[in-house]
Protein backbone atom coordinates (compact mmCIF):
# COMPACT_ATOMS: atom_id res chain seq x y z
CA UNK A 1 0.00 0.00 0.00
CA UNK A 2 2.98 2.31 1.00
CA UNK A 3 4.39 1.98 -2.32
CA UNK A 4 2.20 3.36 -4.26
CA UNK A 5 2.88 6.93 -2.32
CA UNK A 6 6.37 6.92 -3.41
CA UNK A 7 8.10 7.29 -6.78
CA UNK A 8 10.63 4.72 -7.50
CA UNK A 9 14.00 6.31 -6.41
CA UNK A 10 12.77 8.48 -4.16
CA UNK A 11 14.19 8.13 -0.63
CA UNK A 12 14.01 10.39 2.48
CA UNK A 13 11.44 11.96 5.01
CA UNK A 14 8.36 14.51 3.86
CA UNK A 15 8.59 18.10 5.05
CA UNK A 16 5.86 16.97 7.29
CA UNK A 17 7.83 14.10 9.28
CA UNK A 18 10.61 16.44 9.50
CA UNK A 19 9.06 19.60 11.03
CA UNK A 20 7.30 17.03 13.31
CA UNK A 21 10.81 16.13 14.68
CA UNK A 22 11.61 19.72 14.74
CA UNK A 23 8.44 20.24 16.95
CA UNK A 24 9.25 17.32 19.47
CA UNK A 25 12.67 18.23 19.96
CA UNK A 26 11.62 22.05 20.42
CA UNK A 27 8.83 20.37 23.72
CA UNK A 28 11.93 18.71 24.93
CA UNK A 29 14.42 21.51 25.07
CA UNK A 30 11.88 24.10 26.56
CA UNK A 31 11.32 21.00 29.55
CA UNK A 32 15.07 20.39 29.97
CA UNK A 33 16.83 23.61 30.11
CA UNK A 34 14.51 25.22 32.99
CA UNK A 35 15.56 21.89 34.70
CA UNK A 36 19.20 22.05 34.20
CA UNK A 37 19.27 25.93 35.32
CA UNK A 38 17.94 24.46 38.78
CA UNK A 39 20.39 21.60 38.66
CA UNK A 40 23.33 23.95 38.25
CA UNK A 41 21.76 26.54 41.04
CA UNK A 42 21.69 23.79 43.58
CA UNK A 43 25.30 22.76 42.92
CA UNK A 44 26.53 26.03 43.20
CA UNK A 45 24.72 26.52 46.83
CA UNK A 46 25.76 22.48 47.62
CA UNK A 47 29.54 24.01 46.94
CA UNK A 48 28.98 26.73 48.98
CA UNK A 49 27.77 25.04 52.34
CA UNK A 50 30.18 22.02 51.50
CA UNK A 51 32.77 25.06 51.71
CA UNK A 52 31.59 25.91 55.08
CA UNK A 53 31.43 22.75 56.73
CA UNK A 54 34.66 21.79 55.81
CA UNK A 55 36.22 25.34 56.65
CA UNK A 56 34.07 24.72 59.81
CA UNK A 57 36.59 21.23 60.26
CA UNK A 58 39.31 22.52 59.62
CA UNK A 59 38.92 25.57 62.21
CA UNK A 60 38.28 22.87 64.76
CA UNK A 61 41.16 20.64 63.98
CA UNK A 62 43.37 24.09 64.52
CA UNK A 63 41.41 24.71 68.39
CA UNK A 64 42.36 21.26 68.47
CA UNK A 65 45.52 22.41 68.43
CA UNK A 66 45.63 25.27 69.53
CA UNK A 67 42.69 25.67 72.15
CA UNK A 68 43.78 29.77 72.17
CA UNK A 69 43.96 30.53 69.29
CA UNK A 70 42.03 32.72 67.25
CA UNK A 71 40.77 32.64 63.29
CA UNK A 72 41.05 35.93 61.25
CA UNK A 73 41.05 34.55 57.37
CA UNK A 74 40.59 31.04 55.77
CA UNK A 75 44.17 30.99 54.34
CA UNK A 76 44.85 30.11 58.32
CA UNK A 77 43.27 27.03 57.88
CA UNK A 78 44.74 25.99 54.89
CA UNK A 79 47.37 23.96 56.87
CA UNK A 80 44.43 22.30 58.36
CA UNK A 81 42.73 20.83 55.17
CA UNK A 82 40.34 23.39 53.84
CA UNK A 83 40.76 23.44 50.21
CA UNK A 84 38.99 26.74 48.50
CA UNK A 85 36.67 26.01 45.97
CA UNK A 86 36.66 28.71 43.12
CA UNK A 87 33.89 31.04 43.18
CA UNK A 88 33.03 30.55 46.82
CA UNK A 89 33.93 33.34 49.01
CA UNK A 90 34.34 32.24 52.73
CA UNK A 91 34.98 34.58 55.61
CA UNK A 92 36.29 33.35 59.23
CA UNK A 93 36.85 34.57 62.09
CA UNK A 94 36.91 34.15 65.85
CA UNK A 95 37.68 31.87 68.59
CA UNK A 96 36.53 27.79 69.82
CA UNK A 97 33.67 29.69 71.68
CA UNK A 98 32.60 32.72 69.14
CA UNK A 99 33.80 30.88 65.73
CA UNK A 100 31.55 32.49 63.01
CA UNK A 101 32.09 31.42 59.09
CA UNK A 102 30.35 32.64 56.22
CA UNK A 103 30.05 31.58 52.61
CA UNK A 104 28.69 32.05 49.48
CA UNK A 105 28.71 31.31 45.69
CA UNK A 106 29.10 33.99 43.57
CA UNK A 107 26.47 32.39 40.87
CA UNK A 108 24.59 30.96 43.90
CA UNK A 109 21.60 32.48 45.78
CA UNK A 110 21.73 30.99 49.31
CA UNK A 111 24.27 32.32 51.79
CA UNK A 112 25.45 30.05 54.71
CA UNK A 113 25.87 31.13 58.03
CA UNK A 114 28.00 28.64 60.06
CA UNK A 115 28.15 29.32 64.32
CA UNK A 116 30.66 27.91 67.10
CA UNK A 117 28.24 24.72 67.59
CA UNK A 118 28.60 23.45 64.09
CA UNK A 119 24.79 24.65 62.88
CA UNK A 120 24.74 25.40 59.05
CA UNK A 121 22.03 27.63 58.49
CA UNK A 122 21.17 28.79 54.97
Amino acid sequence: MLKMFYKKGEKGFTLIELMIVIAIIGILAAIAIPQFMQYRQRGYDTAAKSDAKNAFTAAQALFSDSPGATVTSYTELTSFGYRPTSNVSLTVGGTVTSLGITAYHTLGKNTYNVAADGNITP
